[in-house]
């Protein structure tokens, strides 16, 4: 009879491709910039358009809470990727500290050796595949 004591998991989930994650931003940003032209009656583009200051403000409601909630992002969900903890569920309120890093564009273009942005380390989350890349690659055979 073996004793074994669980103990913390030995490493964060696989990080996804910095190219979805870049996919995903985007997308993110537009659902944001029509939802902040939606509520202020603002054009998108052109003369009169919707204020940058807005579209900010969308992006970090709307990003935070779908990460906290579900694990992803409109965009996110789109490129096939989420946002997880080291127990990889949703990081619940940590999504608005993770997501208030990102809009100043800084903490994300620091990563580390592992492809983690600090706004990652910092809210103890990762980007990951939504469905594992092993997995993917088993079921298409």
């Amino acid at each position: 009879m073996s004793t074994s004591t669980p103990g913390p998991p030995s490493s964060m989930p696989e990080v996804a491709g910095f190219g979805r994650r870049v996919v995903a931003l985007l997308i993110d940003w537009f659902v944001a910039l029509f939802t902040a032209s939606v509520v202020t009656g603002s054009p998108a583009f052109g003369a009169g358009a919707v204020d940058g200051w807005w579209t900010l403000l969308a992006f970090w409601i709307e990003v935070s809470l779908l990460d906290a909630t579900l694990g992803f992002s409109i965009g996110k969900r789109v490129v096939g990727i989420c946002v997880v903890g080291p127990n990889g569920r949703p990081i619940g309120l940590r999504a608005f500290l993770r997501t208030a890093l990102i809009c100043l564009v800084v903490p994300p273009l620091l990563q580390n050796k592992e492809g983690r942005g600090f706004h990652d380390v910092a809210a103890a989350s990762v980007i990951t595949y939504i469905r594992p890349r092993a997995q993917a690659t088993r079921s298409a055979e």
